[in-house]
């Protein structure tokens, strides 16, 4: 008999919905998956709320549900807990998260601690966290994502998605193509470390990443069609983590160092944007093409040095030095102990994050 140690379980959402005008009818969906006349939690933020909670509350309401908004001014854990604590004290079977990150971070964790049916409805794609079974809230020890319940399902309006500000959807580039070196960065784990390594997980992510490489011109202009791939990309990213169990096959080097530039920079870049100038670095310590790497950034009008991401040449080096303690479990690239001042200054300029 197998040890329980090889046991691999692998929660996938029930039902996404990609397309245009999808919000319409977004009772219909979550009729389908949780079955009508559930009560309903919508968590949103403060301008998402008011411009997208009346169609969604009158979609839902049409079908049955009794719906009620939270607003969610933060993605901190003290707002999850109150969110989660307000499902629970008004008997709620189904969170929504409509919005940003921050929205569907928070519903995740509501929905994960109360056992809720959970529903991620993002208006923008600026990140895999729409699909995966993780989230990333204020408040942990470390800025680092944490073990969440995977959506039930996902509803995904591409004209709510192409009329954000066009710098969110660049950052979900971005962070799409950190997957060139996550998977370099799992695999040397398992090479090294005998780290559990999934080659189905691992190609899923990096097709994400190949397919939106091809299509950077389209997603540059934002066109119908760019949107599609973009948002399809992080879905299959985010289910690439569903099978994996684990961030690996999205988050590695280039993620460490996007987190640890969050916490030293005095303005914070959009995560995505980060990540995408932490994979011109990590391409280079791997030794791959991180030319190409920033071509493809360039072209899709992402930042690709510390001057365009809005932070200085120090916080990029004290960046680099800091982000292999950010989860000194996590093997990558980096090393144990990670780069020394004098390596990040070297590695930032002759990569030109610094000049």
């Amino acid at each position: 008999m197998n040890s329980p140690d090889w046991i691999h379980t692998v929660d996938l959402p029930r039902k996404i919905v990609v397309g245009s005008g999808v919000l319409n009818r977004i009772g219909v969906y979550l009729a389908q998956v949780f079955g009508g006349g559930k009560s309903v939690l919508v968590v949103s933020g403060p301008h998402v709320s008011k411009r997208y909670y009346p169609l969604v509350a009158k979609s839902l309401g049409e079908h049955g549900f009794t719906v009620d908004l939270v607003v969610a001014s933060d993605a901190s854990i003290e707002t999850a807990e109150a969110v989660a604590e307000e499902a629970g004290r008004d008997r709620v079977e189904v969170i929504v998260g409509l919005g940003g990150g921050k929205a569907i971070d928070v519903a995740k964790y509501a929905a994960t601690v109360t056992g809720k049916g959970l529903a991620s409805v993002p208006t923008v794609a600026s990140h895999d966290g729409i699909t995966s079974p993780f989230a990333s809230l204020k408040g942990f020890d470390k800025p680092v994502s944490k073990k969440a319940k995977t959506p039930n399902a996902i509803v995904i309006d591409l004209d709510v998605i192409r009329e954000a500000p066009r710098r969110y959807n660049v950052a979900g580039f971005g962070d799409l193509i950190g997957k060139y070196t996550a998977v370099l960065d799992w695999r040397l784990a398992h090479k090294l470390r005998l780290e559990y390594y999934g080659e189905y997980a691992a190609s899923l992510a990096l097709m994400s990443a190949r397919h939106v490489s091809q299509y950077v011109d389209e997603i540059a202009a934002g066109t119908l069609e760019g949107v599609r791939v973009l948002v399809e990309a992080l879905v299959s990213s985010g289910v690439a983590m569903c099978i994996a169990g684990s961030t690996r096959p999205a988050s590695g080097s280039e993620h460490l160092f996007a987190h640890a530039l969050h916490v030293v920079a005095e303005k914070k870049p959009l995560h995505g944007e980060a990540v995408g100038v932490g994979t011109i670095m990590m391409s280079y310590l791997h030794g791959k093409n991180w030319r190409r790497i920033r071509s493809l950034l360039k072209r899709v009008g992402a930042p690709v040095d510390a001057e365009s991401l809005g932070v200085s040449d120090e916080e990029v080096i004290e960046a680099l030095v800091r982000a292999a303690r950010i989860r000194p479990e996590r093997y990558t690239i980096l090393g144990e102990k990670g780069l020394t001042r004098e390596a990040a200054e070297k590695l930032a300029r002759k990569t030109l994050v610094i000049k």
